[in-house]
């Protein structure tokens, strides 16, 4: 390599121009060289590609280690390390490499490469939940790093050693200390891959305490960042945090696709935390008021090892299935979250908040006063000890709901109206528009309907001005019956088709409009109230495969809808050998943790061991056969609910009362329904 070609590498890696870095290594013809390994594992993690940065790594480690550079190897070891707990959050994997690394260096206690082989111990001693390995992990990479004038692994020290304090309930101390670290990574003076990395860790940190307004700030930052060096995850990690902010400030459309932006970012393979932005989308879509579609996103983050909790069980609540909510939300207090995460607390009352939160509301619902009052009480305490304004009004809207279902109104009434003023001071309006329907029903159990009308109407004001309709109809369920025209079912409602044009007629309106694809499909949903529609009946249905009536349990539909179900690999060849190779590390883990008789740490690596494998059955087959997935379910599923949400824009477009009739009863996913409220049945003509 001549120093022409290094220094055009090194520009391209230092301006962030990974792309053409990756290009100039892939057009050098040249036996890997130290150097030339250490560029290419930089270039590939800047493109994305973790398993090149891995391999990368892993082979400058066998280099050296052929050559008997001991200490080199080991350095490349810790890299490998980093990366994996970066990117995978598989800490049985990680642990084999720092092992590796520890061996190497044993004989030398002072050699820098312990600086960052205790940066990395650090954070996987955080993501497992041990807070006492962490500060002792943090200390030793904070001397180190300033003994040997390394900063990147004493920054690491230092913001760990801040989430340590904070965990521990000692905020002053930790909120100092990140602010400190925030005003270093606002300098400059870092390398673009540690400030990205340390910039998403304070982000956590300020969310674990409900510290919005310094999450926000601080996630402008990160953004800011995020357009000039974005490495690997770290962009799709910056964008969930986003996400998290717009959706606390609403309205969620914004939030909802950043959230499905870091669902393509942050691909599943081998990413433990894959269900952090599913569950995050599931969350938008539920404030929306979209439910099948936060289900969809909730489920998907169940099946990706997260735990979705608490969004599914308030989803579960307004979807009124009650009994199912309150038995999610106590499991998921009763078996804690035990995935490794730096995104969400690992233990303690930081961990419990939300769900205590949520378990006041679903435990009222079910009537279960004495649950509710034991969450009240636990998160009275948390609110407590860590001081956090959001904590404190959760608690405080608690003691509101509870005075409520005790009957005492006035106590009720001024706890919920606090609570409701502290929501809209926190610049958290769904909150406070929530909490108002409360209030309103406090101040009717008072006998105080004109207040609770205000107060309803407030509510339902706020939720149109966030798009989220479907609570602000919730809302007006607590309003009185007025009386009103005739009812819809003694109506006439028609959606017919008359050669290029439909005739639709609700709410005594009639329009024409020309015929669509998504007007044929609606035409099938409501003409079966209630029914599920596999989406390839539509399809088929549409094309004229299928003769209306004919139902299918969706096996052979592909040859009815002309849809290719060949399917693409799950995983390619790549990945498979990258899942194989992770699954002898983890092995190697456990065969050491049980050496050592360290019990936990044989079962932390036991989990990701299943894991493993677990996807790797998902992904190959007999005889070591690549499994494919049929891409025409979800080309039929997008094509249909794109056709369908534009026939209805079109609608809404000429007559908007039934506009808005549709988008509270359409149900769209793998399966399309019409769902009208039963109460108020809905007769069409088609």
């Amino acid at each position: 390599m001549t120093k022409s070609e290094l220094s055009s590498i090194r520009t391209a890696l230092d301006a962030g121009d990974f792309a053409r870095a990756h290009k100039l290594l892939a057009g050098l013809s040249m036996p890997p060289s130290a150097e030339l390994l250490a560029l290419r594992a930089q270039a590939a993690y800047g493109t994305g590609d973790l398993e090149g940065t891995l391999a990368a790594y892993g082979e400058l480690y066998h280099l050296h280690l052929e050559a008997s550079r001991l200490h080199e190897a080991a350095f490349a070891a810790v890299m490998v390390g980093m990366y994996l707990m970066m990117d995978t959050g598989l800490m049985a994997t990680v642990r084999a490499w720092l092992s590796r690394a520890e061996r190497l260096v044993a004989d030398a206690p002072d050699n820098p490469v312990w600086t960052w082989l205790a940066a990395v111990r650090t954070y996987e001693r955080l993501m497992c939940g041990d807070m006492p390995g962490t500060a002792q992990w943090a200390q030793r990479a904070m001397d180190g790093g300033q003994r040997h004038g390394l900063a990147s692994p004493s920054i690491i020290g230092q913001v760990a050693m801040a989430r340590v304090r904070i965990h521990d309930g000692d905020l002053d101390e930790g909120l100092s200390a990140l602010d400190d670290v925030a005003v270093e990574l606002s300098s400059g003076h870092l390398d673009p891959l540690t400030t990205g990395q340390m910039w998403c860790e304070v982000i956590c940190a300020m969310q674990w305490i409900g510290q919005h307004d310094r999450a926000e700030e601080w996630t402008e930052a990160m953004e800011r960042w995020r357009h000039g060096a974005a490495f690997g995850g770290l962009n799709g990690r910056c964008r969930v945090h986003r996400a998290e902010i717009m959706r606390l400030r609403g309205p969620c459309d914004a939030a909802e696709q950043e959230a499905l932006l870091a669902c393509e970012e942050l691909r599943p393979w081998m990413r433990r935390e894959y269900g952090w932005p599913l569950t995050e989308l599931g969350n938008a879509r539920l404030r929306k008021g979209d439910f099948p579609g936060a289900e969809e996103a909730f489920l998907a983050a169940h099946q990706n090892a997260w735990l979705p909790q608490p969004g599914l069980a308030m989803l579960r609540l307004a979807q009124g299935r009650v009994e199912e909510a309150f038995s999610m939300i106590n499991s998921a207090l009763d078996h804690p979250f035990d995935i490794p995460s730096k995104e969400r607390p690992p233990s303690g009352g930081l961990q419990r908040a939300p769900l205590r939160d949520a378990q006041v509301v679903i435990a009222l619902a079910a009537g279960d006063a004495d649950t509710a009052r034991t969450a009240a009480a636990d998160l009275a305490e948390i609110a407590q000890m860590y001081r956090s304004r959001t904590l404190q009004n959760s608690a405080l809207a608690a003691q509101g709901r509870l005075a409520l279902f005790d009957g005492q109104e006035s106590d009720a009434i001024r706890l919920l109206s606090e609570a409701v003023m502290e929501w809209v001071s926190l610049r958290m309006p769904f909150e406070a528009a929530q909490l108002r329907v409360e209030l309103a029903v406090a101040h009717r159990a008072a006998g105080d309907a004109k207040t609770a009308e205000l107060e309803i109407e407030a509510a339902c004001r706020a939720f149109e001005s966030l798009n989220a309709k479907p609570w602000a109809e919730l809302a007006r369920e607590h309003l009185p019956v007025k009386p009103s025209r005739q009812a819809a079912d003694s109506e006439r409602c028609v959606f017919c088709c008359e050669g290029e044009m439909r005739t639709v007629t609700f709410g005594g309106a009639t329009v024409r409009l020309k015929d669509l694809k998504g007007m044929r499909y609606l035409e099938r949903l409501l003409a079966e109230p209630g029914r599920e529609f596999h989406v390839l009946d539509l399809v088929a249905v549409e094309r004229g495969a299928l003769p209306v009536g004919v139902t299918s349990d969706g096996i052979g539909m592909a040859a009815h809808t002309g849809l290719d179900q060949s399917g693409l690999e799950v995983f390619d060849s790549k990945a498979r050998e990258a899942y194989r190779q992770r699954l002898a590390e983890t092995e190697e883990d456990i065969a050491e943790a049980e050496a050592n008789n360290d019990f936990h740490r044989a079962e932390l690596a036991r989990a990701d061991r299943q894991f493993l494998i677990d996807e790797l059955r998902r992904g190959v087959g007999l005889n070591g056969r690549a499994r494919t997935v049929g891409d025409g379910l979800e080309r039929a599923r997008t094509s249909a609910t794109r056709s369908l949400r534009y026939a209805l824009k079109r609608i809404s477009h000429h007559h908007s009362s039934l506009g808005e009739h549709l988008a509270r009863t359409i149900r769209t996913g793998s399966y399309f329904a019409y769902e009208p409220d039963p109460r108020a049945p809905v007769h069409w003509t088609t």
